[in-house]
């Protein structure tokens, strides 16, 4: 009867075990090894920087001062610094995180006439675009995403974009934009917030545009019962523009004109490795 009992008082220390390890091993490797996910893009620390939106008063510091149209007029082309990527949340066994995968294969430009950006066309090489998991990595590129038929990405804006007043160098100031966006061969509007600033050699763009998978018939990412994610994520894209000659297009991109390219860039690892429970 004794033995008996110590082999249940095994049995069931073992299944416990095996509980505590499916349900506290993704709270750590999340919370206490792989740390959090990356920062949001942003736009760069400017010294002085002030924020404001159209038709607003301007602050009383240099950065708030308005500057002349002509210093802004003509096409700007997408150049190095630039990145878009994805951001996804996620459920590992009952612990939430977020995938995030990113590249620096950006191409395009904008061109601004007078006060007004007139015309805008971007691409993205879909192919490039990494996470800290290879798995991931995976599953984007084929089932998910599937970059052999759709390696590209692009943004065309429909509509102009009044900037109002041009404000001085180191100045943030905030536009709604619209336009089509083409992925995983469906064309679907979108409409937006970007935030946009300029230095004294360039002109930078950040915006977070909401994507429903179900909208662009994107496979949804989770896997089985042991991953599932959201059914909606965000395009994140910091846009660095010059008016110099920019990046060349992706190499096998689809697009035709304009400029981009860059290489793959590293995520920070976030996310926890496969986890193995032993067996009762």
């Amino acid at each position: 009867m004794q033995l008996v009992r110590r082999r249940l008082r095994w049995i069931i220390g073992g299944a416990t075990a095996v509980i505590a390890l499916a349900v506290g091993g993704p709270f750590v490797f999340i919370h206490f090894i792989e740390g959090s996910s990356p920062a949001k893009l942003s736009l760069p620390a400017v010294s002085g920087t002030s924020s404001t939106t159209p038709g607003s008063a301007s602050t009383s510091s240099p950065a708030g001062a308005v500057t002349s149209a002509a210093v802004v007029t003509g096409k700007w082309n997408v150049g190095s610094g630039s990145v878009a990527g994805y951001r996804v949340g996620e459920v590992l066994l009952g612990q939430n995180t977020t995938a995030v995968g990113r590249t620096s294969k950006v191409w395009g430009s904008l061109t601004i006439s007078g006060t007004s950006v007139t015309a805008a066309s971007f691409g993205v090489d879909m192919s490039s675009v990494v996470s800290d998991q290879s798995a991931r990595n995976s599953q984007f590129r084929g089932r998910i995403m599937d970059v052999a038929a759709y390696p590209t990405a692009t943004f065309q804006l429909t509509s102009p974009i009044h900037l109002g007043s041009i404000p001085a160098a180191s100045t943030t100031r905030n536009y709604a934009a619209s336009g089509n966006l083409d992925m995983h061969g469906v064309t679907a509007p979108v409409s937006f917030t970007v935030s946009a600033e300029r230095t004294s050699t360039s002109l930078e763009v950040l915006a977070d545009i909401p994507i429903s998978f179900a909208t662009w018939h994107i496979s949804n990412p989770s896997i089985g019962g042991l991953v599932t994610t959201q059914s909606s994520g965000t395009l994140e894209v910091l846009l660095v523009l010059t008016k110099g000659a920019g990046n060349p297009v992706a190499s096998g991109s689809s697009s035709s004109g304009g400029f981009g390219g860059g290489s793959q860039i590293t995520v920070p690892s976030t996310t926890v490795p496969p986890l193995t429970v032993p067996a009762a």
